[in-house]
């Protein structure tokens, strides 16, 4: 594994900016995830590490050698779509080991064997290796993708929304998976992904971009309880960020136009505004209660057990709020 360092790099399409000077140091093991929506610039970002787009301006290094003009074979990395790229007429055998059977590589083949054996039993479909892979389920058909990665020993995975295509069940089988054998392999990868879910749970750091800008790296942590900005606020969380007036209630700061309010920073207390209830949605493990304060629709959590009522009156304060200036950069 190798660090990984972008320099202000940019990259147009026409008059559209997809990447708008971005710098960002991905080091030796760690699991970076570029969070953001569509067309934030995600997957222009791999592109251009793996040399499949190249920059308008700055530069890339891996390992500490400069690769922004090399072409994409020289560059050792290894990515992984969105959707699973199989050899439908081979077998998970096969697939896995295409990559090693490559000119470039010359790997022996008693080392092909040895690698395809262990990454099938980390990736746990050893029992399938003599399937075709259109005989396969959708989450061991990605299981086979990730492996076409991670038979080879690159200097970083680029891995693009990987998960988006599986149902929400294979999609948590395979967050905690992923995880796992990052962490046993000490890979360096760099995820994209619009699920805050995927971000969250898996990150060693996570890079929030807006509109082709990076606009904050950090720990999953920092990011929920310190954003830049409403923006990156409203990136993480479920439910998402209450943002109200700031003068809703009393103790914003100069200048404060926004406030910002987790749905766990509301507390009830009958010394507090009142708020009408909407309703509730019971959630197993959690409550949410959806309120109206002067015209403005909150979310909070409540009891699991709560009795609230559709038109009931519940008082409510907030404890450490964010605040936010008319562009939505934060006051601290």
């Amino acid at each position: 594994m190798a660090d990984v360092e972008i320099q202000n790099v940019s990259k147009s399409f026409g008059s559209i900016c997809a990447v708008n000077d971005v710098s960002m140091t991905i080091a030796d093991g760690d699991f970076v995830v570029l969070l953001g929506p569509t067309g934030a610039g995600k997957t222009t970002t791999l592109r251009l590490i793996s040399g499949l787009e190249k920059p308008d301006h700055g530069d890339i290094l891996i390992g500490g050698v400069e690769v922004t003009r090399s072409i994409p074979a020289a560059r050792d990395v290894a990515m992984v779509f969105q959707q699973y790229s199989l050899y439908p007429h081979m077998t998970v055998r096969e697939n896995l080991s295409f990559p090693l059977r490559s000119p470039l590589l010359k790997t022996p083949p008693d080392v092909i064997e040895d690698k395809v054996g262990k990454i099938a039993e980390i990736l746990q479909i050893s029992h399938k290796l003599d399937n075709r892979t259109t005989e396969l389920s959708g989450g061991e058909m990605q299981r086979v993708s990730i492996g076409r990665a991670l038979v080879r020993d690159p200097a970083i995975y680029l891995m693009d929304e990987p998960l988006s295509s599986l149902d929400a069940k294979l999609r948590a089988d395979l967050r905690v998976e992923l995880k796992r054998i990052q962490s046993q392999i000490g890979a360096t990868l760099l995820y994209v992904t619009h699920d805050q879910i995927e971000a969250m749970t898996m990150a060693n750091r996570i890079g929030v971009l807006e509109e082709g800008r990076l606009v904050q790296v950090g720990s999953p942590r920092a990011i929920y309880e310190d954003p830049i900005s409403l923006y990156v606020g409203g990136r993480l969380g479920l439910p998402r960020i209450n943002a109200v007036p700031a003068d809703l209630f009393a103790g914003a700061p100069d200048g404060a136009a926004v406030m910002g309010l987790r749905p766990e920073h509301i507390e009830q207390n009958p010394d507090g505004k009142d708020a009408r209830v909407l309703r509730l949605e019971h959630l197993g493990d959690q409550t949410q209660l959806h309120l109206e304060i002067a015209g403005h629709k909150i979310v909070t959590l409540t009891d699991i057990h709560s009795t609230f009522r559709t038109g009931d009156i519940v008082q409510i304060q907030p404890r450490h709020a964010l605040y936010f200036d008319a562009n939505g950069m934060r006051i601290r």
